[in-house]
């Protein structure tokens, strides 16, 4: 008997769960109107710094 012909099909491994309902590109947010648009590179980076050096700040001023 070939029992990989039973039951439900597999779901793909990648694909998410569901779609949000408002993510940028879709109807409800087109051009990522509402969120502000999708930040650049560079803008991801620098907050992404600004985040490191505030806990590092943190960090040396606990102990």
């Amino acid at each position: 008997m070939n029992y990989k012909a039973q039951g439900a099909p597999k779901m793909g491994r990648n694909a998410p769960r569901h779609a949000e309902h408002n993510a940028p590109g879709s109807d409800q947010d087109p051009f990522g109107q509402r969120s502000g648009g999708r930040p650049s590179k560079a803008e991801l980076l620098a907050r992404m710094k600004a985040a490191q050096d505030e806990r590092a700040k943190d960090d040396s001023t606990d102990g």
